[in-house]
C-alpha cells in the first residue's frame, strides 16, 4: 500500500508479445509497481431451460421425439385450424396450392407441381438392420436462360422457414458439406456446418449446379442418397445429418437446350449426381405468340400494379401452416398401389430396353423409389392415411414427364418437293373462281381453285416421320452403307 503513495505514479497503456500467437492485449496498467489490469469479458448466456415456441419447417420438438398432428392442432388457434380442416376438404387444392406458391410465374405448371410435392416431402424409413431409406424429393430444373428457374428457387427460399439458397459457383465441397477449423479460443479443431448442414429438415437450393466442379459434385453424393455426411479430417471424425431436399437450377451445354440430344448430353452432370434427383424438368425458351403475350402481360402488370396483379387463393402464412400439419401424416402404402407401382416400373424398364426409348437417362431403382415418395407427397397433400392408386398414377405422370426426352419435331420428308410444287402450280382465275368450258364463269370444284389434281394433292400420303424412326432409320443405312463399303475393301484387295 505504501507504493500507492509515490510521487508521480500514473496509469500507462501497454502491449507485449508472447508466444506464437501474436499481442495478447494485457489492458490497461495501474499503478506502476502495483499491477493492476482491466480484464476482456466476453458475453455468456447461461440457461437452463429451452423452450421452442415455433417449431421449424417439420422439425422436431425438443422435449419430444416426434410431433404428431394432434399436437400441432393443439398448437393452433379455433380460427386457423378451421382454415386448415377448409384446405384439406378442397377439391382443386392441388391447383390451389401452386398458384399460391408461384403467383408470378406464368405456365410451368408440372415444375410447380413437382416443388409442390417436394416441399410435402415422403415417408422417412428406417429398416430393421438400421439402414434409412430417404424421404425427402431432390428436383432439378434444367433450362434456357430467361425461363424462371432462380425465381423457382427464390420462392421457395422465401416460403420455407429452413431454406439456404447458394450458388454452385461460388461453393465448394467444404462450404456444402461442412469444414473443419481451428478454433480461435481454444486452438481445438471444431466442425464448421455447410450449406446442407443449415438446411437440415428444410430445402437447400443450389443454383448454378452444373457449375460446380466435379470434385465438389462428388462430395454431395452422400448427402443426396444417405443424407448424412461423414467428416475424418485433422483427428476428427464424424458423421452428421444433412436430412434436407435439393431444388438445383441448371443451364444446358452451350446455353439453349439442343432438342436433338438427349437430357444427359444437353448437361454437365455425371451419371452418378443425375440418378439421384427424382426430377428433372427441362424449360425450353420457344416462340410461341400466345405464350409471350401472355408472359408479358404478366411481367407489365407486375411492374405497373404489383399489389392488384398477383392473384393468391391462400396466402403465405396459411400455406405454411397445412403444411407443417399434413407432413405428420405417415401414409402406408395398400396393397392396390404397390401392384399398381410395380406394374409402372416393369413398363419403364420394358420400354428402356427395348432399345427405341427417349429415355433421358437409364431407369434404374432409385426411379422406383423415386415413384414411392412421389406417391407418399401426393398422399399427404389430401392428408391421407392410406396411398391409393389415384396418387400413384400422378405421381407416376410426374415421373414419366421428367423421363421421357423433350419432343422432337417430325421430319417431312416431302417438304422440297412439296415447296417445288407450290412455285410450279397457280391458282385459276380469281380467289378460287375459274372459266368452264363453256364459258360461263363460276366457282371450280377443288382446294384454291384447282379440281382433280387438288383431289389427288390432298390424297397423296405424306412422307412424315417422327424423330425416333428417323434415327432409327438412319442408323440402319448407315450400317448398311459400311458393310457394302468394307465388301467393296474386301474384293479389291
Amino acid at each position: 500500500l505504501s507504493l500507492i503513495c509515490i510521487i508521480g505514479a500514473r496509469a500507462e497503456t501497454s502491449s507485449r508479445v508472447s508466444g506464437v500467437e501474436g499481442y495478447e492485449a494485457e489492458g490497461v496498467r495501474g499503478l506502476r509497481a502495483l499491477g493492476v489490469r482491466d480484464l476482456s469479458y466476453k458475453l455468456v448466456f447461461l440457461a437452463c431451460h429451452v423452450a421452442p415456441t415455433n417449431p421449424r419447417f417439420g422439425g422436431k420438438e425438443l422435449h419430444e421425439e416426434d410431433m404428431t398432428a394432434e399436437s400441432i392442432k393443439n398448437q393452433m388457434s379455433v380460427k386457423e385450424w378451421e382454415k386448415v380442416f377448409e384446405m384439406s376438404q378442397d377439391k382443386n387444392l392441388y391447383h390451389n396450392l401452386c398458384t399460391s406458391l408461384f403467383p408470378t410465374v406464368h405456365g410451368n405448371d408440372e415444375v410447380k407441381r413437382g416443388i409442390l410435392l417436394m416441399l410435402f416431402g415422403g415417408v422417412p424409413k428406417t429398416t430393421m438392420e438400421g439402414t434409412s431409406l430417404r424421404g425427402d424429393i431432390n428436383v432439378c430444373i434444367v433450362g434456357d436462360p430467361s425461363t424462371a428457374k432462380s425465381q423457382f428457387l427464390k420462392h421457395v427460399e422465401e416460403f420455407s422457414p429452413r431454406a439456404v439458397y447458394t450458388s454452385g459457383k461460388a461453393s465448394t465441397a467444404a462450404g456444402l458439406t461442412a469444414a473443419v477449423v481451428k478454433d480461435e479460443e481454444s486452438h481445438e479443431f471444431v466442425i464448421e456446418a455447410g450449406a446442407l448442414m443449415l438446411a437440415d429438415n428444410g430445402v437447400c437450393c443450389i443454383d448454378e449446379f452444373d457449375k460446380m466442379d466435379t470434385k465438389d459434385q462428388v462430395a454431395i453424393h452422400e448427402a443426396m442418397e444417405q443424407q448424412t455426411i461423414s467428416i475424418t479430417k485433422a483427428g476428427v471424425k464424424a458423421t452428421l445429418n444433412a436430412r434436407t431436399s435439393i431444388l438445383a437450377a441448371a443451364n444446358p451445354i452451350g446455353g439453349r437446350y439442343d432438342r436433338a440430344k438427349s437430357l444427359k448430353q444437353n448437361v454437365n452432370l455425371s451419371a452418378p449426381i443425375m440418378s439421384r434427383f427424382d426430377l428433372f424438368f427441362i424449360l425450353v425458351d420457344e416462340c410461341n405468340e400466345v405464350t409471350d403475350y401472355a408472359i408479358a402481360r404478366r411481367i407489365v402488370d407486375l411492374h405497373a400494379r404489383i399489389e392488384e396483379s398477383i392473384d393468391r387463393v391462400y396466402i403465405l402464412d396459411e400455406v405454411r401452416r397445412y403444411l407443417l400439419f399434413a407432413r405428420q401424416f405417415k401414409p402406408k402404402i395398400s396393397k392396390e398401389s404397390e401392384d399398381f407401382i410395380v406394374e409402372q416400373y416393369k413398363r419403364l424398364r420394358q420400354r428402356d430396353g427395348s432399345g427405341v426409348t427417349k429415355s433421358s437417362w437409364r431407369i434404374t431403382v432409385r426411379q422406383l423409389e423415386s415413384m414411392i415418395r412421389l406417391s407418399e407427397g401426393m398422399a399427404r397433400m389430401h392428408c391421407s392415411d392410406e396411398v391409393q392408386p389415384k396418387h400413384v398414377k400422378e405421381a407416376f405422370r410426374l415421373l414419366n414427364k421428367s423421363i421421357i426426352r423433350v419432343e422432337t419435331p417430325d421430319v417431312n420428308l416431302d417438304q422440297d418437293d412439296e415447296d417445288h410444287e407450290i412455285e410450279e402450280e397457280a391458282p385459276e382465275g380469281v380467289n378460287g373462281d375459274g372459266v368452264i368450258p363453256n364459258g360461263v364463269s363460276g366457282p371450280v370444284n377443288g382446294v384454291n381453285g384447282h379440281a382433280d389434281e387438288a383431289k389427288d394433292a390432298v390424297s397423296k400420303p405424306s412422307l412424315r416421320l417422327n424423330f425416333t424412326e428417323y434415327k432409327r432409320i438412319s442408323n440402319l443405312l448407315v450400317l448398311q452403307l459400311r458393310k457394302v463399303e468394307g465388301s467393296c475393301l474386301h474384293f479389291s484387295c
